[in-house]
């Protein structure tokens, strides 16, 4: 009896994953189709020749230098080699490029050498000049990323394919619905709500199934996503934001779409979504900690439970909110350590709008974290109090 039981329990496991997978696999079929309506800013007008190509011949090279004064001057350097193209319409041809590296230029790659994979640029039509764009890094980093997924599988067995299927999926969602949703005009807060409630569902579902757990944290999780949402309007509102906070929005501005990108949408957008994994994660540290405690308890009460998870809750939040405020300070570091240099006043550094939003993510972020914690809580303690199958996880 307990052994056909556990069949039946597990046939249903499987027809449920397997259902979730079908489910996101069409929504984001479905989405990109939506999304992408009315898209037409990669029309051909705005497309350019772009090839991947292996240097296998240096022709010359060539110093030209220009006399500053009399005790300073700079080079230009141009270097004429000859490649063999390794994809796109002339794949196998040997073609001629040039390389230039210009010291009026702050960012120069060094020189092309035999053996360097590079991209080529078509920058003279009527003479078919082939120019150098770009070292081919992509390479490099998808064998990183091969490596990495290679770990999971490996650490995380049937966790860890799961969790790359529902990488997948998040990452899907990101670049074949949310990008081309923005791009095409549409609202940016709804497709961000959208997408978010899609990551927690799909993400949860799949690594961790249909269990109280998962319906703990996902409860919790979107009710702490929910507060960051309403507390970035608010913010945006107090704060007279304007979304430009530095070059590449005001390059955002110049793109050739239909309706013209909401600047202040993008901020909330990256604030949500930046905060969105951390508040998973102590969601479903939360709801997964307070069902061992359940599970090694004889008779838990709702009291118990809600104060552990509090207490673990504050356990976890201490270095997630470190992880969150750190990884916003580290991915603009250049730019902080630049306005710290470059400002007279560090009353009006800490007034930039730059630096504002950067302040903005990471203590908006801190306050989904913090809050997540007792939603949750009182989720799991709702759902584990009076359980009685074993199977009914």
């Amino acid at each position: 009896m307990e052994r056909s039981k556990t069949s039946t329990h597990s046939a249903r496991n499987i027809s449920a994953y397997i259902a979730v997978i079908v489910v996101s696999v069409l929504l984001l079929v479905l989405g990109n189709r939506i999304a992408a309506s009315n898209l037409n800013i990669f029309d051909e007008e705005y497309s350019e020749d772009v090839l991947k190509a292996r240097v296998i011949e240096i022709e010359s090279r060539e110093v030209e230098r220009f006399d500053l004064d009399e005790t300073s001057s700079i080079e230009t350097i141009r270097i004429v080699f000859r490649a063999k193209v390794l994809s796109g319409y002339l794949k196998g041809e040997v073609i001629s490029a040039t390389q230039t590296i210009d010291q009026f230029v702050l960012t120069n790659a060094r020189e092309v050498s035999v053996g360097d994979k590079v991209l080529l640029i078509l920058t003279d039509l009527e003479n078919y000049q082939w120019h150098f764009m770009e070292y081919v890094r992509s390479d490099k980093i998808m064998i990183l990323g091969a490596s990495f997924i290679m770990a999971l599988l490996i650490f995380g067995r049937k966790k860890g394919f799961n969790t790359i299927l529902s990488l997948a999926l998040t990452c899907g969602a990101i670049f074949l619905v949310f990008i081309p949703s923005i791009l095409s005009g549409k609202n940016i807060y709804v497709w961000t709500s959208l997408i978010c409630v899609y990551s927690v569902l799909s993400t949860y579902l799949i690594v961790n199934g249909f269990t109280k757990k998962t319906t703990a944290a996902i409860v919790g999780c979107l009710c702490g996503i929910l507060l960051t949402s309403v507390l970035t309007i608010f913010m945006d509102r107090v704060l007279s934001l304007t979304g430009v906070i530095d070059e590449d929005s005001v390059y955002l501005t110049y793109l050739p779409t239909e309706k013209p990108i909401n600047l202040r949408a993008i901020i909330f957008a990256g604030i949500q979504i930046g905060a969105l994994g951390a508040i998973m994660d102590v969601a479903m540290s939360i709801s997964s900690s307070l069902w061992e405690v359940c599970e090694e308890s004889s008779s838990p009460s709702f009291r118990s439970l809600f104060r552990s998870g509090l207490n673990i809750g504050r356990d976890v939040l201490g270095t997630m909110a470190n992880t969150l405020i750190l990884a916003y300070i580290g991915s603009s570091l250049a730019v902080v350590l630049l306005l710290s240099v470059y400002s007279s006043s560090v009353l009006y550094l800490f007034n930039r709008e730059m630096i504002v939003v950067e302040l903005l993510q990471a203590l908006v972020g801190s306050f989904g974290l913090l809050f997540t914690m007792p939603f949750t809580s009182f989720v799991s303690a709702l759902l584990y109090i009076g359980r009685k199958d074993p199977y009914q996880k």
